[in-house]
C-alpha cells in the first residue's frame, strides 16, 4: 500500500534516495544552475518534506520551502527511476498542493531545469496548473532554468 508521509529525513533509505537525486542533478545540470537542496538544506525549519512509501521502499519525494507567509517553493520532487510514469509524481504533487493550501499559502512556485530530460516534469507541472513566470525569491535569470508558479 502506497502512502505519503511527512519525513524527518533521519532514515538511511531517504538519505540514499536524496543522495542519488543530488548526484543525478549534478550530472545533468551545470553546477552554477543546480538548486537541489541537500539533506541539511531540506532539514531547515521552513521546509516540509514528504516521502512516498510503497511498503518500506521510497518511491518518491517532494518538499515545500516557505518563502514568506503567502508563498512557498516546491523542492526536491523525485520519483524512483524504476517507477517513472507510474502516477507517483501526480499523486505526490496533488498532495503537496493540497497541503500548501491547508498551510495557508496563496502561491506555489518552482524552479526546474530547461534541459530536455526535465520535459516530462514541466508537462506534469503544466497539467497541475503551473504557468511559466519570471525568477522569484533569490533566483536570477538563467538559461538553464525554467520558473513556474501557481495560485492556490
Amino acid at each position: 500500500m502506497m502512502r505519503i508521509v511527512v519525513d524527518d529525513l533521519s532514515g538511511p533509505r531517504i538519505a540514499a534516495f536524496l543522495d542519488e537525486h543530488v548526484r543525478q542533478m549534478r550530472a545533468i545540470t551545470p553546477l552554477e544552475s543546480k538548486h537541489a537542496l541537500d539533506l541539511d538544506g531540506l532539514r531547515r525549519p521552513e521546509v516540509t518534506f514528504w516521502s512516498v512509501l510503497d511498503g518500506d521502499e521510497v518511491a518518491g519525494c517532494g518538499a515545500i520551502r516557505r518563502l514568506d507567509a503567502g508563498h512557498a517553493e516546491l523542492k526536491s520532487m523525485r520519483t524512483a527511476p524504476e517507477r517513472k510514469r507510474s502516477g507517483i509524481a501526480s499523486l505526490l504533487l496533488g498532495h503537496i498542493i493540497a497541503e500548501a493550501e491547508r498551510m495557508g499559502f496563496a502561491r506555489l512556485s518552482l524552479e526546474t531545469s530547461a534541459a530536455d530530460f526535465f520535459l516530462p516534469a514541466r508537462k506534469l507541472y503544466e497539467k497541475f496548473g503551473f504557468v511559466y513566470c519570471e525568477p522569484f525569491a533569490d533566483y536570477r535569470p538563467d538559461s538553464n532554468s525554467v520558473f513556474m508558479t501557481r495560485e492556490l
